[in-house]
């Protein structure tokens, strides 16, 4: 698999790991690759090795019992493979660790298990088949990138896909304890080089540990090039020896020196979070800084709880580009993300429903994009696969006019439920009201309200929609309102029903509570928050040019399709320039503008400066109509920044996201103006 010039792999479907089953001394089967011709673990002594190699040879129980930050204590592991590791890691976390400790586990695979033979694997060890069942329910697609697993309130897993040195190359985040672990040296050379011990150096906390099972002369001779210590100590069974050590001072992480302006500010752990905007950016973030124990204040201008349901249904759904792109491989982590997200928050499936979305083709020109996409990136059936127009009916449930791509992972979601549940996660007290202004004092933030109240907090998430710039320390956001009016039609009885979200210019859901939602218009600058007519007009043509004969089984049931009748909902969202979410610390315009001017005559001349930012001053927002596939996962990624844990994102992709990329291209393109800073007039 080639790298991208960002070091990102193509949107691809790994290959999985082929097994076969091989019986040990003790008569039972354990797993066993063919590729490598090497076992995965013994399944008469395996967890006993584990919790020699790896636990003791890291100090991991005395370690847990002393562990006292705000921070997680976090493992990286080079090999995931069945998870058996990650799991006794969790157990002895369990055990050990006091009650407010929390654990980060990070860990590489570059062929991972398919779902079925992980839990086979896993059978081998019944006690641990609670946490065996929360991995396997969890258990993501075979994409690479980073998946993140909440194996409970206090464990996070990051599951890097992809081959160890490149994935660690790209991690975002620093460890206290290694597991070198994967096949053998001598039936995994490829694994065992340079690039992964410089790698994993690079990623290490100073005093960083590490234990390993082989004592291999490449082994040894490349960690001490990288700069760890290393000693033989005795191994286990029939081992005499491994390997254990430490790195007293990691080398400098280098990868800033071209992008000196992206360094994160330094983390520290609030005890106080304050949250501007509940909608589904805001709430994200709330109930995820919840999750970690930060007190957090939700404050908006609606009471969401007393809007109602309104019957409304949002899609979570992407348009992937037919070249591969840092904005793709952000939509398609964070599509994956919310699934997973949806499904652990609400497995009754109350607030939404899988029902896949078809994203049709009702051109020649949408056609050939769509088989150019295909052909580009194989990635797994399970995520999105092409259908001709009789298959695409099938699955629709009503005629379609063409081919479509269709998306079995995506949902329909109940926003305004949705957001309501996060602002009742344990931890989040809503505050009604609207925040005019933020000021930065010695003790943290105070935010003023209209009535004339002043709060105060820590650090603070900025989550609103347009009006997210509306603050002098976010006022150089490039931010555009765009208007959305959706219609809703209540169904008589008979009418049909849809199998799948169908999006074409627009998106209709499956009906929901007899109420089918469709739409929605999209009208760039504009703001007022009454329904029109003529968008009911709008957006019935829209449907009957995506799906005509289902409007004309509307019409056949008895459904009135006159825009008067119809009622509807409408939205002001805000969209960025480049229509990629704005996620991450917020920077001093000004200081940039500064610090940086030299690009402006010359691009290649980086200025060796930090990015100066707003000290605990972060945001999510831009979230436009993708914001059930972004804002969760952006929500994880600042509350990560936030408290000092390892990124669910590659770093190119957290770069992606900086609030202050526009900044520096405008500053490259000589662009200084009041419209182009806030990204107006532009066509964008």
């Amino acid at each position: 698999m080639t790298a991208a010039p960002d070091g990102l792999p193509p949107l691809a479907a790994l290959e999985t790991a082929r097994l076969d089953w091989q019986r040990d001394d003790s008569g039972e089967a354990a797993p066993r690759s063919t590729a490598f011709d090497d076992v995965y673990f013994s399944r008469h002594d395996g967890r006993a090795e584990t919790e020699h190699v790896f636990l003791g040879g890291n100090r991991l129980p005395e370690r847990f019992r002393a562990w006292r930050e705000a921070r997680p204590f976090v493992v990286g592991e080079t090999g995931f493979g069945t998870g058996l590791n990650m799991l006794c890691a969790w157990a002895c976390f369990e055990t050990h660790a006091p009650a407010g400790a929390r654990l980060h586990l990070v860990s590489t695979e570059r062929f991972p298990l398919t779902r079925e033979d992980l839990a086979r694997a896993l059978a081998a060890w019944p006690d641990l088949a609670p946490r065996a069942a929360t991995l396997v329910a969890q258990w993501p697609e075979p994409v690479a990138g980073v998946h993140r697993l909440w194996l409970d309130e206090r464990v996070i897993l990051d599951l890097h896909f992809g081959d160890a040195a490149d994935r660690l190359a790209l991690l975002d985040g620093r460890v206290d304890a290694w597991f070198l672990d994967g096949f053998a040296p001598a039936k995994n050379p490829e694994m065992w080089r340079p690039e992964l011990f410089a790698a994993m150096a690079a990623r290490s906390r100073p005093g960083a540990t590490f234990a390993t099972f082989t004592c291999a002369g490449v082994v040894k001779r490349g960690l001490a090039a990288a700069g760890f210590a290393w000693r033989k100590v005795p191994g286990f069974g029939r081992k005499r020896e491994m390997l254990a050590g430490e790195i007293a001072a990691p080398p400098r992480d280098e990868r800033r020196t071209r992008t000196p302006w992206f360094t994160p500010p330094a983390a520290r752990p609030p005890r106080r979070v304050a949250v501007i905007g509940a909608g589904i950016a805001g709430a994200s973030a709330a109930a995820a800084l919840a999750r970690r124990g930060i007190a957090v204040t939700l404050i908006d201008r609606f009471d969401r709880a007393s809007l109602g349901e309104t019957h409304l249904q949002g899609a979570l759904y992407v348009k992937l580009a037919v070249d591969t792109n840092l904005q793709s491989r952000t939509y398609l982590a964070g599509l994956l993300h919310s699934r997973r997200w949806l499904e652990r928050l609400d497995p009754e499936q109350r607030l939404w429903r899988p029902s896949g979305v078809l994203q049709l083709a009702l051109s020649e020109k949408e056609q050939a994009r769509q088989a150019r996409f295909l052909a580009n990136h194989p990635l797994p059936e399970s995520v999105v696969r092409g259908l001709d127009a009789e298959a695409a009916s099938a699955v629709a449930g009503i005629e379609v006019p063409g081919p479509a791509l269709d998306y079995p992972c995506a949902a329909w979601v109940r926003p305004l439920s949705l957001c309501t549940r996060l602002a009742a996660t344990q931890g989040v007290a809503f505050r009604q009201g609207e925040v005019t202004a933020l000021e930065r004092d010695a003790d943290g933030w105070r935010l003023s309200l209209a009535d004339g109240e002043v709060l105060r907090a820590d650090q603070v998430v900025v989550a609103g929609a347009s009006e997210a710039a509306g603050f002098a320390q976010s006022a150089a956001l490039p931010l555009q309102p765009v208007r959305g009016q959706v219609s809703q039609l209540a169904l008589p009885e008979g009418a049909p029903t849809l199998g799948r979200v169908v999006c074409a210019g627009g998106y209709v859901p499956p009906a929901a509570d007899g109420v089918l939602n469709f739409g929605a218009t999209f009208a760039p600058g504009e703001t007022d928050p009454a329904a029109r007519e003529a968008d009911h007009a709008a957006n019935l043509a829209e449907l009957a040019r995506g799906l005509p004969a289902f409007v004309e089984a509307l019409r056949a049931a008895g459904a009135d399709l006159s825009p008067a009748r119809l009622t509807g909902r409408v939205g002001v969202r805000a969209a960025s320039p480049d229509k990629s979410p704005y996620a991450g610390p917020l920077p001093d315009a000004e200081a940039w503008r500064e610090d940086y001017a030299a690009l402006a005559r010359d691009a290649t001349r980086v200025p060796d400066v930090t990015g100066r930012h707003h000290e605990g001053l972060w945001i999510s927002a831009a979230h436009g109509s993708r914001g059930l596939a972004s804002a969760p996962l952006c929500a994880e990624l600042l509350a990560s920044m936030i408290c000092d844990e390892p990124l669910p994102l590659e770093q190119p992709l957290v770069d992606h996201l900086h609030p202050g990329r526009r900044l520096i291209r405008d500053l490259i393109q000589g662009k200084h103006d009041s419209a182009s800073a806030r990204g107006v007039g532009n066509g964008s």
